[in-house]
């Protein structure tokens, strides 16, 4: 169950707790530091660069991207040129990598970006798949949380041809209260905290706000064991 302050929409987050500088939900700390333990043994150093995101932080990813201010990648993870790009194309595109404010996994404190710090150094991280392939610098680590995430709760939501969102080898989620806060999620509630703000390209967010959630927000790869 959710805790009476805690928001799908990274407003009003549950009590958080600081790890390796970044937000996370409690129990998802406590997991995450356990795998790292066990990660360690086999020569990993799984290290967090992305955690907890409010809904602020990720308005101002959007309308960055929206606006031509922040790059732009395509399915294949290369920089896309917006000039003559319209507002459908446009957010089509920023919804290839980047969620819709109020819909990112990351406004619940349950999700991560991971990296092997011991392979690649966090200012050189990309966060593009091909770090993440068997000969990249988190070719190992991504086939280690393949064979062990699970024994400690933690998945990829974001798999090929499961997800609306491209496939992420780097985003994993903490299951057994990520799969609650996806429970409670509610359209009608989105669609008032986007009214309230001033998002770029509102007129056709809104206009499709349904399918958006749909496509990016419910279409996930499931949890092991849930189907």
């Amino acid at each position: 169950m959710l805790t009476q302050t805690q928001s799908p929409y990274g407003l009003a987050p549950a009590s958080l707790v600081d790890y390796q500088g970044h937000l996370l939900e409690a129990k998802t700390a406590t997991s995450l530091e356990k795998m790292a333990q066990a990660a360690s043994q086999d020569g990993i150093n799984i290290k967090v660069c992305s955690g907890y995101r409010d809904f602020s932080r990720q308005l101002k990813i959007w309308n960055d991207k929206a606006l031509g201010k922040r790059t732009v990648l395509d399915k294949d993870s290369k920089p896309v040129e917006l000039q003559h790009k319209s507002d459908k194309e446009i957010l089509e595109l920023i919804m290839l990598w980047s969620a819709l404010p109020g819909t990112s996994r990351h406004h619940w404190g349950t999700d991560i970006d991971v990296y092997d710090e011991n392979r690649i150094e966090r200012s050189q991280l990309q966060l593009v798949s091909s770090e993440y392939l068997s000969f990249g610098p988190c070719g190992d680590l991504h086939h280690w949380l393949v064979k062990h995430a699970d024994n400690f709760g933690f998945y990829f939501p974001f798999q090929e041809g499961l997800s609306g969102v491209s496939a992420e080898p780097w985003h994993l989620s903490y299951y057994p209260v990520s799969s609650d806060i996806l429970s409670a999620f509610d359209v009608n509630a989105l669609k008032q905290v986007l009214n309230d703000a001033e998002l770029e390209l509102k007129t056709e967010v809104m206009a499709r706000i349904q399918s958006l959630v749909d496509d990016y927000v419910f279409k996930v790869a499931p949890p092991p064991n849930h189907g």
